[in-house]
């Protein structure tokens, strides 16, 4: 039994309800994948903060053409079309489509969409080899406290150095006198 006219609208409107909370979307071609399959795929993604959703790529396409945003994703759209949709951390979303996609290999990344931009499915892979946000901080972290390390060492290194002066000239200056 088909959908019915209402049940589409839905459908339409839950998409566009997506869409308006994401930041990018990726566009995969899911032939050949199991329920189970597209089931572990969607616990993967929401774990990190995306979203996996399959739908008819009319309904998709109704409900981006009033988006100049996501206007571009209506060229990937083809055969069977799941949608990777992002939050945040795009990058950990990718990397674990690609975890997936070498379990199964199955899948193919077809492209994707970056702030209104089409991205090749090269370029969209791409960002799986980004640091995700919390790599970014542990770096930025680890750069702040290395150089609050150096300066504290160079502040205690001035004494250090100017009492190493003294003793010396003491010491030069006691061993003269001395003779």
């Amino acid at each position: 039994m088909g959908r019915t006219l209402e049940n589409k609208k839905e459908i339409v409107a839950e998409l566009k309800d997506l869409l308006s909370d994401t930041q990018s979307i990726f566009v995969i071609d899911y032939k050949g994948l199991t329920v189970a399959e597209i089931s572990d795929l969607r616990n993967r993604i929401r774990e990190k903060g995306g979203t996996c959703k399959i739908a008819k790529n009319t309904l998709i396409r109704i409900a981006v053409q009033d988006d100049e945003n996501w206007q571009p994703v209506q060229e990937l759209l083809k055969d069977t079309t799941a949608l990777l949709l992002t939050k945040e951390d795009i990058g950990s979303v990718v990397k674990e489509y690609k975890k997936f996609q070498k379990d199964t290999k199955k899948t193919e990344l077809r492209g994707g969409v970056l702030e209104g931009k089409a991205l090749t499915g090269a370029e969209a892979e791409a960002l799986a080899d980004l640091p995700s946000k919390e790599e970014l901080y542990a770096k930025i972290a680890g750069a702040i406290n290395a150089l609050a390390t150096k300066v504290a060492v160079g502040v205690k290194e001035v004494p250090s150095s100017i009492a190493r002066g003294l003793q010396a000239y003491v010491d030069k200056e006691g061993g003269e006198g001395g003779e």
